[in-house]
């Protein structure tokens, strides 16, 4: 899978980077899902005011989306027999 990051600076001039940003196909089911839950993330990191300056976008859906949809997402492949 490949990811982006987002770098920029917040209302109050700190500068905030947002890493593990998925890229998914045009026409996968759960893009718009995924646009519309990290416009909500920036705006959240955007207005808030946090020592922190690296946010972690998988980390977010994570603690948001239900576990079955998080998977199809990421599709985290089990190697069978620890090959």
């Amino acid at each position: 899978m490949l990811f982006k990051s987002l770098e920029f600076k917040n209302v109050y001039g700190q500068k905030v980077k947002i890493i593990e940003i998925p890229v998914l196909e045009e026409d996968s089911t759960y893009r718009f899902m995924i646009q519309l839950r990290l416009e909500a993330f920036i705006n959240k990191v955007y207005y808030s005011y946090n020592t922190k300056t690296v946010f972690s976008f998988r980390d977010y859906l994570k603690k948001v989306l239900k576990w079955p949809v998080y998977e199809q997402i990421f599709k985290v492949d089990i190697l069978k027999n620890n090959a």
